[in-house]
């Protein structure tokens, strides 16, 4: 076997391996909800899924099927969902084809999860979210990330400065000034010592992601705490 074809195996192994530890990307959202972001759903889901799943102690689960895909293997992942009886969001959108749309299918038909998505994603979403592919693209590569959705103006810049970004609609107001302000208002004639206001943390603008995530954590908040 010559160098030329020994060296074009190596590097096909290696990118093999990159791409099937890429599978499934996992984030921890808001402290207590796991993202896992699939690019193609195969029969090695479970356990990938089961790799990302890093604590037991969680809000809930969204799977991410956007622009995920994959052959026609309708059983990809069913074992992981079988025994994780975990509160599961699926996200879907027009682009999320082929196993992964299989998956999404059949969770949904056994009442395993909700489904959110764009209106003309399958299956049906439960709640519809109308994102452009593009700006959902870059949202689910970075749900953090602050895009303008308005239309382009002179000069290719929007013509109405609107964005996805909630941070103006957030409470970001700290314990201590808390306490400062019952302090003011007579309710304590105590002196707190100064604290530093905590920075405000990250906001998701992924609308789509955002509308699992606030659901997940409002269903942990209705359930009784584990011992």
């Amino acid at each position: 076997m010559n160098r030329c074809l020994l060296g074009w195996l190596a590097g096909w192994a290696v990118a093999l391996g990159a791409a099937a530890a890429d599978a499934v990307r996992g984030d921890l959202l808001d402290g207590s909800v796991l993202r896992c972001r699939v690019n193609t759903v195969t029969d090695g889901l479970a356990a990938q899924l089961a790799a990302a799943r890093s604590t037991n102690v969680l809000a809930g689960l969204v799977l991410d099927l956007r622009f995920a895909g994959g052959p026609d293997a309708p059983a990809a992942g069913g074992s992981f969902f079988a025994t994780n009886r975990i509160p599961l969001v699926i996200l879907v959108n027009g682009q999320t084809t082929g196993a992964a749309t299989a998956l999404a299918i059949r969770l949904r038909a056994a009442g395993r999860g909700l489904v959110i998505g764009s209106p003309e994603a399958m299956p049906r979403p439960d709640i519809a979210v109308t994102v452009s592919a593009d700006t959902e693209k870059q949202l689910q590569a970075d749900p953090y990330l602050t895009v303008s959705n308005a239309p382009a103006g002179a000069g290719g810049r929007p013509a109405v400065a609107v964005t996805n970004d909630w941070l103006a609609f957030v409470d970001h107001t700290s314990e201590a000034e808390l306490v400062r302000k019952r302090v003011k208002d007579g309710e304590d004639d105590r002196d707190p010592a100064a604290t530093p206001r905590t920075p405000a943390p990250p906001v998701i603008q992924d609308p789509a992601l955002r509308r699992a995530v606030d659901l997940l954590k409002a269903l942990a908040s209705l359930q009784p705490p584990r011992a």
